[in-house]
């Protein structure tokens, strides 16, 4: 059997994501299916290019350096697909596009890349600006793409938006603490404990409402818009001598909405997420917590146009 590009894309989006769920969202398939065309690849290959890790999956030795001749396969291909068409009917123009501190953080560098590689004439010009901002971008017709939490959207009268993933809740807990085992933990649980509170992207307001909802009230111990603050807090037991200290998640890379996240790897770009806990148990507060969705929005059509009905 010889290899094929699917073999070869859905191994690089298990690589990239380091989640075999991961890259089963991203390429609208069964997680049954990436695994199987990646142990089909092992097999051609005669080699184990991914070995599994508390946090998911990463390449091998042997992956890592397939993975560089995966991508310019996949590369090749592209251009291949394109080059037909040829220089006159090329896509070109500007593109502004908006996102969100956090999804520009967790979401936006892998996908960004991908597009500049497959419309190398398009000019991308991204900004970082708050929601209240790109909302009102939106309205008046100077924003061309936005990438943002719309489970933060209050502008639903003139927007709407489809929802690209979705990720729940987790709580970040020291690598010793006893509620690290439990399958599920409650907000009362977490009110007891030290508390660190994010604030970036209006996370105070978004969990404001479900302590509210639960009766309940965090201890706050400190607010910061850093991720890394939370992370490093939680992972150093809460500082100043407290026996611990915990903060919700923010998204989980990649965006795994249905499992458990693996704290060591939820957010690759900050080191100290060794420090915390093996993995990152689910909260609830007598029923799921609202998730964060990420997603595309844009302006309403206020008078219906025949050409899309």
């Amino acid at each position: 059997m010889s290899l094929t590009l699917k073999q070869v894309r859905y191994f690089i989006a298990t690589a990239e994501t380091g989640q075999i769920s991961h890259a089963a969202m991203e390429m609208n398939i069964s997680q049954s299916a990436v695994t199987a065309a990646i142990q089909q690849l092992e097999a051609q290959l005669g080699v184990k290019l991914l070995e599994r890790t508390p946090s998911g999956v990463r390449p091998t030795i042997e992956g890592a350096r397939f993975l560089n001749h995966a991508r310019n396969i996949a590369a090749a291909v592209e251009d291949a697909v394109r080059s037909p068409l040829g220089e006159g009917r090329r896509v070109s123009g500007k593109l502004r596009v908006v996102t969100t501190y956090t999804v520009a953080g967790y979401f936006m560098a892998r996908h960004y890349t991908r597009f500049r590689r497959a419309y190398p004439d398009i000019e991308i010009e991204m900004m970082e600006l708050p929601r209240g901002e790109i909302e009102k971008g939106i309205v008046s017709g100077w924003v061309d793409l936005a990438v943002m939490l719309v489970s933060n959207l209050a502008n639903q009268d003139e927007i709407e938006s489809e929802t690209l993933f979705r990720s729940r809740r987790r709580l970040w807990l020291p690598a010793d603490h006893p509620l690290l085992g439990a399958p599920r933990v409650t907000l009362a649980e977490v009110a007891a404990e030290p508390y660190v509170m994010l604030t970036v992207d209006e996370a105070r307001v978004t969990a404001g409402r479900y302590w509210e909802v639960a009766g309940l009230a965090p201890n706050v111990i400190f607010s910061t818009s850093s991720v890394e603050a939370v992370r490093s807090l939680a992972a150093a037991g809460g500082g100043g001598g407290n026996p611990s200290g915990l903060g919700l998640s923010p998204l989980v890379a990649g965006g795994a909405a249905d499992r458990p996240a693996q704290s060591g790897s939820a957010d690759p770009q900050h080191g100290c997420g060794s420090c915390l806990g093996a993995r990152a148990p689910p909260v609830t507060g007598g029923g799921d917590l609202p998730g964060l969705h990420v997603g595309r929005p844009w302006r309403r059509r206020l008078t219906p146009d025949p050409r899309h009905d």
